[in-house]
């Protein structure tokens, strides 16, 4: 049986979000894992920008961003009335909708610019690490208030915003390990430390050999 094809790189953050969204969707799809380097020319066909995700479905359509492959997975498994998904999506709660989507909005047009410069500050002399760092501490700053009336960033449970913006938290935290742990983000330290800690998590950041080299694509879905 045919499956999508999804190009992936597994340390990215905006791969990693298109994961989790097929992998709590329950929707297979046959993982080539690349490298940024060397782009398979099959990816470049389908999308010439040549950014992962990449999910190439059955019918030969083309979702190259991350969060449209997350929301187009969980709104498949949605239509078949399932209500976990349904409440990933917020789709009962279009308040917290909006405000899930303005969170990943945020993370997306505010806080990733200002994460790429943080983690290396070194291309980017204009300004200190520091000065980088602060920027993104807003941000930080925003979601340390969010989870201070609940236990995830839209209500008390995990939603589309938790797992599309984890991944990008996780990377701003391990520029600089040592002052994570320390920094006056208690909240958000430990949310991003269970979702890390989740079997979400662990099962989409399984390490494959690379497509080009094995010629190998993989399950998302296999224990």
């Amino acid at each position: 049986m045919a499956y999508p094809i999804l190009y992936s790189f597994r340390r990215c953050p905006y791969a990693m979000r298109a994961r989790l969204g097929l992998f709590l969707a329950g929707q297979e799809v046959e993982l080539r894992e690349i490298v940024l380097k060397h782009k398979p020319e099959p990816m470049l066909a389908a999308s010439p920008k040549g950014t992962v995700p990449v999910l190439i479905l059955e019918d030969g359509s083309v979702i190259d961003e991350s969060l449209s492959i997350m929301l187009w997975a969980l709104s498949e498994k949605a239509k078949e009335g399932d209500e976990k998904t349904k409440a990933l999506l917020l789709t009962h709660e279009p308040g917290q909708q909006q405000a899930a989507m303005a969170l990943i909005e945020a993370n997306d047009n505010e806080f990733k610019p200002w994460l790429d410069k943080y983690k290396y500050a070194d291309r980017h002399p204009e300004q200190t690490q520091d000065e980088y760092r602060a920027q993104g501490e807003r941000f930080i700053s925003l979601l340390e208030a969010s989870l201070s009336h609940h236990d995830q960033l839209v209500s008390d449970l995990p939603s589309l915003a938790d797992y599309a913006i984890f991944p990008f938290v996780r990377q701003f935290a391990h520029v600089d390990k040592n002052w994570w742990q320390q920094s006056p983000y208690p909240k958000v330290r430990a949310w991003l430390a269970n979702h890390i800690d989740s079997p979400a998590f662990a099962a989409i950041m399984k390490k494959y050999p690379t497509w080009l080299d094995s010629g190998e694509s993989f399950s998302l879905l296999e224990n």
